[in-house]
């Protein structure tokens, strides 16, 4: 029998997260997005979330109606993740032998504690229709995140060959492995749609496959003739999603002996008429849109748009909202090359990491919290915020606040210089912070967009810090720093974690 001395880091992980969850018995399902083991879960009250943020390689818990997020990391979940579901495939069923209890070291820390109620508490109240359909369609674009950072990365690559003139015979390979998986992303939208929905993956691909193909060309609709990928991502979904309830509607009337047959025949032929003579024209109508839209916002009102965008990017993700923005992104990237507005909205974790320092600084007698910050901050430089979110400026409310002001000062930092024309964007979406550098594109030379991008996180990072450092730790009666926004306590004397004195 293996013990933990045995394991690798990532199957020694896999094998604590495991009875903290409530055993293998108690897993539905595993995947994992660029930072998150996602687990369904059949009975949450198993979980032991105190001991399992106490893991050393847990940053952050997260958790929704549909599945039950441990953060990891980028890179060190791809690595967990398999490891764990050999542990379930191999151990349903089997006691919860104690092994987390031999890896758990430390205790939860307080701010945790309170983190992981006001969670419970907003996770009632997130249930409504709006936001449920938002997660299903993050649940449709998240999984292409590591494609569109791969190809991304390979693009900028790519184009700094360009500037170079340096390997002119490879530069023409690197553009077609960048652009291979945008020319047909419109497909992996379809598949990941109609899965989504509880249609047939392949239907949804095929539908969406219309909106690329070249042969649309030759098809007129609203006497305009269609241009192969007309209606982008938007389009896609939305033939795919047409599709499905076809396909749904199509298994409840026809005939099981004729199902295999005339159930798919069916689904393409009235889905494709569809998407031809109505969603392509009306998709890329919106599409066209959203990326006139976002430019013009920039453009015409950048600082104003970067201080909004930036400022209330933290509250959309404690909401839930953001995932609205994943289409946004997507649509952008495969318009114009690259979304100008993850730049600006990245700027809120730059607040985040200022918010953090400045409670690090101030909070200098509570080691739990600062070994906390210690452990979270790396994470929050290369743009994973959960662990800084929720383990210390949600908690500690008014650091919270001063967190958004920071990313609104970076935010119309960006803003401000493409105002002046020179509007920066990310070639893909998911990373944020440093990790974002990579990806950076722009109308100026990559040197000037990766100095705008820089100078916003050093603008987020400093206002976030002086913000929190003078307004975000309040000072009590008896002189002792907190940061407790709490209403109830107004007039008493508190701890440095925000508890009445005993």
């Amino acid at each position: 029998m293996r013990t933990t001395n045995d394991l690798t880091p990532h199957a020694a992980t896999a094998a604590a997260i495991l009875p903290l969850v409530g055993g293998a018995a108690n897993v539905t399902s595993v995947v994992h997005c660029m930072t998150r083991l996602r687990l369904g879960l059949r009975d949450r009250t198993l979980v032991r979330e105190d001991a399992l943020r106490s893991l050393p390689a847990v940053l952050g818990v997260v958790a929704d109606d549909d599945s039950y997020q441990i953060v990891l990391g980028p890179g060190t979940v791809a690595r967990v993740t398999p490891e764990f579901e050999a542990l379930v495939a191999g151990t349903a069923g089997a006691p919860d032998t104690g092994t987390a209890d031999v890896l758990v070291t430390g205790t939860a820390d307080v701010l945790a504690a309170r983190g992981a109620a006001w969670k419970a508490a907003r996770q009632q109240r997130n249930a409504t229709p709006l936001k449920l359909l938002l997660r299903r369609i993050a649940n449709i674009f998240v999984p292409l995140i590591p494609a569109l950072i791969g190809c991304g990365v390979i693009a900028g690559l790519g184009g700094l060959l360009v500037n170079l003139g340096w390997l002119p015979s490879l530069t023409p390979a690197l553009a077609a492995i960048a652009s291979g998986f945008m020319a047909l992303i419109a497909v992996f939208v379809g598949h990941n749609t109609a899965k989504e929905f509880g249609g047939t993956p392949v239907l949804g691909g095929a539908v969406a496959a219309i909106v690329v193909y070249a042969g649309v060309a030759k098809v007129t609709a609203f006497g305009m003739t269609l241009a192969p990928g007309q209606g982008g991502v938007l389009g896609a979904l939305a033939a795919a999603l047409l599709g499905t309830y076809v396909e749904k509607w199509c298994r409840r009337w026809v005939p099981e002996a004729l199902d295999v047959l005339v159930t798919p025949t069916l689904t393409v032929l009235l889905t494709g008429l569809v998407t031809l003579y109505v969603l392509m024209y009306t998709a890329g109508e919106l599409s066209t849109a959203i990326g006139t839209g976002a430019n013009w916002l920039l453009d015409h009102t950048g600082v104003f748009a970067g201080l909004v965008l930036g400022g209330l990017f933290l509250p959309l993700v404690m909401l839930g909202l953001h995932q609205a923005l994943i289409p946004l992104h997507t649509t952008l990237i495969q318009q114009q090359g690259y979304t100008v507005l993850l730049p600006v909205l990245a700027m809120a974790g730059a607040g985040q990491v200022g918010a953090a320092l400045a409670v690090y600084v101030r909070l200098h007698h509570d080691q739990s919290l600062r070994t906390t910050i210690r452990s979270a901050l790396p994470a929050g430089l290369l743009g994973v915020g959960e662990p800084l979110i929720y383990g210390v400026s949600l908690p500690l409310g008014r650091p919270f606040v001063t967190a958004c002001a920071g990313g609104a000062a970076g935010g119309a930092f960006v803003g401000f210089f493409s105002m002046l024309g020179d509007k920066i964007g990310s070639t893909a979406i998911g990373p944020s912070g440093w990790a974002l550098f990579p990806l950076l594109k722009g109308t100026g030379g990559l040197a000037l967009t990766a100095a705008i991008y820089a100078g916003g996180l050093l603008t987020g990072y400093v206002v976030g810090f002086a913000a929190t450092y003078f307004f975000g730790l309040a000072r009590t009666v008896g002189g002792t720093v907190s940061g407790v926004c709490d209403s109830s306590k107004e007039g008493q004397d508190t701890d440095q974690g925000g508890n009445p004195p005993p």
